[in-house]
């Protein structure tokens, strides 16, 4: 896990950033996505905006105690969204859970991250899920924003969001375990001063890897991910050449898109991470505009309206309420 925004953008492909496979997959991502989207309509979702998809939680994890995994896929990527998931299920089922196989999306196969989505869905008795998408468009006017806000805190927040959302919905939560972003003891205390000590809250580096509801966390993250960009709706209603790739500075795709894809006048579509240095470079080649300021003689100067130290004569307003300016 990156521990902040300047190492965020990875530049390297491995089977994280492979888009091998995938056109076979995508029909039956669909089909999974479907189980998120059961209550939302695809047609409706404007992808300038963030996505909540949390389906119903199982009874079973309003009575029992529940470990809950939270973790993040796209990270890195200078394109599309990144997606945080949460897995939920009683503690007395974490064996049961560990025996399925669940493990750190990146370290599996396309195809076995299918199957185990395909296993969590037919568990959903047992088994709570929920994702957020956050855009592109939303990351870039986080940390291009006059007061910015870093990765490490957009992922914070974030997860701090999911957690309140069970509790919100009456799970019995008893342990959170969760992937560090940032310093593993900072966030930590971070998240218990949050919820004041009301569960357990542990945050480990690799934490994907070690704990299987982690596990499955990772696996929501990345399928949806997956199926957000494969079925990205551009709405600029422009033709873009070639491949998006996985999104990955690193991915040849990737580089062929952002390179032919230049609109030396707009930029990029929304697709977009534009707080990414890559992005950035890129845009250098765009036509540079200049903003002049051009004196209107037709209308008054905004000084006029300040009367150049003359007291202004008092609204009704104020005067019928006793108020005067601050001398």
């Amino acid at each position: 896990m990156a521990a902040g925004y300047d190492s965020a953008e990875s530049n390297y492909t491995d089977d994280e950033c492979s888009t091998q496979g995938r056109d076979e997959l995508i029909s039956n991502q669909t089909n999974i996505l479907g189980e998120f989207y059961k209550n939302h309509r695809e047609e409706e979702y404007n992808r300038g905006h963030n996505l909540e998809l949390f389906p119903e939680s199982p009874d079973v994890t309003f009575k029992e105690s529940c470990i809950v995994g939270i973790d993040e896929a796209g990270r890195g990527p200078v394109l599309g969204p990144m997606v945080y998931g949460i897995c939920y299920c009683p503690v007395s089922k974490t064996d049961t859970l560990a025996s399925l196989g669940f493990a750190d999306s990146k370290e599996l196969k396309p195809s076995k991250r299918d199957t185990l989505m395909q296993i969590m869905i037919q568990q959903s008795g047992m088994i709570g899920r929920g994702v957020e998408v956050l855009s592109p468009n939303y990351i870039s006017n986080c940390m291009l924003a006059r007061d910015k806000i870093n990765l490490n805190v957009i992922s914070h927040n974030t997860a701090i969001r999911m957690i309140r959302r069970l509790l919100e919905r009456g799970v019995n939560i008893s342990l959170v375990l969760l992937d560090t972003v940032g310093d593993a003891k900072s966030y930590e205390k971070k998240l218990n001063k949050e919820f004041e000590g009301k569960f357990k809250i542990e945050v480990h580096i690799k934490a994907d890897s070690k704990f299987p509801i982690v596990g499955a966390a990772s696996i929501c993250a990345k399928v949806v991910r997956d199926w957000c960009l494969d079925n990205w709706v551009f709405k600029e209603n422009v033709n873009f050449t070639s491949k998006l790739g996985s999104g990955y500075t690193g991915d040849p795709n990737t580089k062929a898109w952002l390179s032919g894809n230049l609109d030396k006048v707009f930029g990029y579509p929304n697709i977009v991470r534009f707080g990414w240095s890559t992005c950035r470079k890129k845009l250098e080649k765009a036509y540079q505009v200049e903003w002049e300021d051009e004196e209107d003689n037709d209308n008054p100067k905004i000084e006029s309206f300040f009367g150049k130290g003359k007291v202004a004569k008092s609204h009704p307003f104020f005067t019928e309420r006793f108020l005067e300016n601050p001398k």
